[in-house]
């Protein structure tokens, strides 16, 4: 059986109803997070409150946790504190568009349907760090201007042999 958070809800009937749903998501089960942020692993909270204003179906969504990303400097785990508040207008197709208020972010619900993790997902894939770097005051485990080497890897370099080469 599927987690509540996956389902496919009908906007409008949320909308319309002022709906509010609560929920508890472990990030490295949301699919569509995964394949953008392989290394993704921590849960989030919040709620996701539905209402309807200027004929647009609106989710106001609210997300607090810890994503834990991998550090692109030192390879080593890092948490990632998340605490947003975001309005989208959520529209059944791109010609829709025009009747999002400009205060909200349009997000496509095809068909009129959407899950929590999709608004989830598009939410994290904007919060979260395209490259996580530990910040400056936290510890990291790499010496500064040092790549870490991977263990096992041959190190190429390809100019080994450019002066051998340039003698001739």
């Amino acid at each position: 059986m599927s987690p509540p958070w996956s389902r496919s809800l009908e906007v409008d009937r949320l909308a319309d109803g002022g709906a509010d749903v609560d929920f508890a998501v472990p990030l490295a089960e949301l699919s569509g997070l995964r394949s953008k942020r392989a290394s993704v692993a921590g849960n989030v909270r919040g709620r996701v409150n539905f209402k309807r204003e200027a004929s647009v179906a609106v989710a106001q969504l609210a997300v607090s946790g810890v994503a834990m990303l991998e550090c692109q400097r030192c390879m080593r785990p890092m948490q990632v504190p998340v605490d947003t508040v975001v309005r989208v207008g959520l529209i059944a197709s791109e010609a829709d568009v025009g009747r999002v208020p400009a205060d909200l972010e349009p997000m496509l619900a095809p068909g009129g349907r959407i899950s929590i993790g999709d608004l989830i997902t598009e939410e994290m894939l904007l919060t979260l760090p395209i490259v996580p770097l530990h910040g400056e005051g936290e510890e990291c485990g790499a010496a500064p201007g040092v790549v870490p080497e991977r263990v096992g890897e041959a190190t190429h370099k390809p100019f080994a042999r450019l002066a051998e080469l340039l003698k001739r």
